[in-house]
């Protein structure tokens, strides 16, 4: 019942953002200005919207399934309500309140604000095949309400590597098979460290994505692109037997699987 409520508030403020945001973003920095205005004089709903991420839990829970598969043809349904999160997102980063953000809740933010934002260039998209039918799908920038002035590429590989925890790379999706799965619930600062771990031994006990073995590893691609991430306290092995059931041998065979981009549907 709070969150309908806060729902409710919500959407009256950013409606008219919303509906601007379909036509033309870049005409919005007056009506940014009044909602923003507005928004001060209704901190503490924003911040119990944004705390637990409810409205993008609830989405999530709706259209992506236990295995990470997506239903974006159900997801297209609710486009309204996931760009009214986005825009609440935008409000948020713009806020004063975004800098008293801890690193985990910053984490999150920014783990759920890519998630979405991924989620929300495949529906402007679908139906497709794969996010690469999209041209320069990471350099998009389709999200310039409030401040949310950034493109995938940027989220990825200027703030979210940059905060040193390269288990975000389990968590970040970028609508693919080879891709870890969608998590199905929102992240959140108070569950952060239990759902990456969670979504790396997942990812890594998922057999069509990486086999494992005490003398041969064949492993996802990510592990190649991204190598410096895993080796900040040791090598890639150590990061490895961190999360996995089979002790892995430092003197262990190691090769890279082919990388499937086709939708995660």
């Amino acid at each position: 019942m709070k969150y309908r409520l806060v729902f409710i508030i919500l959407s009256i403020l950013t409606n008219y953002a919303v509906a601007q945001h379909k036509t033309s973003v870049d005409s919005t920095n007056t009506n940014i200005t009044e909602v923003d205005s507005i928004l001060k004089k209704n901190t503490i709903v924003t911040k119990r919207f944004l705390k637990e991420h409810e409205l993008w839990d609830e989405l999530l829970q709706k259209h992506v399934s236990n295995d990470g598969k997506v239903n974006y043809k159900s997801f297209k349904t609710e486009h309204k309500k996931l760009l009214d999160y986005i825009y609440c997102l935008s409000l948020m980063h713009k806020s004063k309140y975004f800098e008293s953000f801890s690193k985990t809740k910053k984490i999150a933010f920014w783990i759920n604000t890519y998630n979405a934002l991924t989620i929300d260039l495949i529906l402007r998209n679908y139906p497709l095949e794969s996010i690469k039918d999209i041209k320069d799908p990471w350099k998009q920038r389709l999200w310039k309400l409030a401040d949310l002035d950034y493109n995938l590429d940027e989220i990825e590989h200027k703030i979210l590597r940059k905060m040193n925890e390269p288990r975000i790379h389990f968590a970040i999706v970028c609508a693919s098979e080879s891709c870890p799965k969608l998590q199905n619930t929102a992240f959140t600062a108070e569950n952060l460290e239990e759902q990456l771990t969670k979504a790396t031994q997942e990812f890594l006990a998922d057999t069509s994505k990486n086999e494992i073995s005490e003398n041969e590893i064949k492993l996802s691609k990510i592990f190649k692109w991204f190598k410096k991430d895993f080796e900040q306290d040791g090598s890639l092995i150590d990061f490895l037997n961190k999360y996995t059931a089979i002790e892995i041998s430092d003197k262990a065979k190691k090769s890279f699987k082919d990388y499937s981009w086709d939708l995660n549907d």
